[in-house]
């Protein structure tokens, strides 16, 4: 099955091993392919990013104020930079879309590849 190899080559680019591959066939699947799809675990990759990029800048700028460090987080886990991410990763390439996404280019939209990535972070989790 195709799919099947472009998840294992994504596993193999993540460098993770999962214990539950269900959670990497839900973390690639799109609203518009199956009712079993990727948004909660978008909800928890999305909150999980938040707190690790805040750490690392709480940490890595003790000096700044919580107003640079809002606006650092938010130019770092900002929509475009989710989504360059996630086609280095050619995430476009493992995602489950529905015929009609399919057609509009899904897997190149950037919210869809940033929601992806957070979907693929959660997994991981």
């Amino acid at each position: 099955m195709e799919n099947e190899r472009q998840l294992a080559d994504l596993a193999g680019r993540l460098g993770y091993r999962f214990q539950d591959r269900g959670l990497l066939v839900r973390a690639v699947t799109h609203r518009s392919y199956a009712a079993d799809n990727n948004e909660r675990l978008e909800f928890l990759g999305d909150a999980l990013l938040s707190v690790v990029v805040a750490e690392a800048l709480f940490r890595e700028r003790p000096r700044e104020g919580e107003g640079a460090l809002s606006r650092l987080r938010s130019n770092l886990v900002r929509e475009r930079a989710l989504a360059g991410i996630a086609r280095r990763l050619d995430l476009g390439e493992a995602l489950r879309l529905g015929e009609g996404e399919q057609k509009r280019g899904g897997w190149r939209r950037d919210s869809v590849l940033a929601d992806t990535l957070e979907a693929v972070l959660a997994a991981v989790y």
